[in-house]
């Protein structure tokens, strides 16, 4: 087991509960909308990737390509492989180092995820579970046991989408109603994938938490 598992199972010892899962921060995208790189996008005058990092803790990695941009970092990186460009690269990359621990995916683009909401996500009970708002899925939150790693790996050499993938494995579908008290859903689950949502998010930013 890595030592970053090894710390995720540690971090209750340090006066924080316990987080049973490899957070990781997915940061392979390759961000054509945005024109730039996802992880170092100026928000608030810091990198994205810092506002994520913050709520994932310190016992997290980073999951990237070779060669992305990334600001210093004081957490391990993984490196995905070159290709495929497919948002299932990074979770498929993790669980692989996870240690047989269940791995919790956030995007490296989602600013307004809070420690609460992925702790509570490491330990729910089910199995495979993802966030879902308005009837549509999102999958890069979530938490994702290492059971499924052989059937991701194969939808990843398929070249499955990945909100398919996970619709057909059964999860356990987070109604807006249990993301509540950790803020606002549509908050929460918010992801820059343009300079209109990077102004968005700025605009979000200043209204303070929510």
């Amino acid at each position: 087991m890595g030592d970053w598992a090894d710390g995720a199972q540690r971090s209750g010892e340090e006066g924080e509960r316990a987080v049973q899962a490899l957070i990781a921060v997915l940061a392979g995208g390759r961000a054509t909308r945005l024109g730039g790189a996802k992880a170092t996008a100026e928000l608030g005058g810091r990198p994205l990737i810092e506002h994520v990092l913050d709520a994932a803790g310190p016992d997290a990695v980073v999951v990237a390509k070779p060669g992305t941009a990334l600001p210093p970092l004081a957490v391990p990186v993984l490196e995905e492989p070159a290709e495929p460009s497919h948002p299932m690269a990074g979770i498929v990359e993790a669980l692989r180092d996870s240690g047989g621990l269940p791995v919790l995916a956030v995007a490296c683009d989602m600013p307004f995820v809070t420690h609460d909401l992925l702790a509570w996500l490491a330990e729910l009970p089910e199995p495979l579970a993802v966030p879902a708002l308005e009837g549509r899925l999102h999958p890069l939150l979530g938490r994702y046991p290492p059971e499924l790693l052989g059937e991701l790996e194969a939808a990843l050499a398929a070249r499955r989408p990945l909100r398919e993938t996970v619709a057909g494995l059964g999860p356990y579908e987070i109604p807006a109603s249990e993301l509540e008290p950790f803020g606002d859903p549509g908050r929460l689950l918010f992801n820059v994938n343009t300079p209109e949502d990077l102004q968005a998010a700025e605009r979000l930013l200043a209204e303070g938490p929510g």
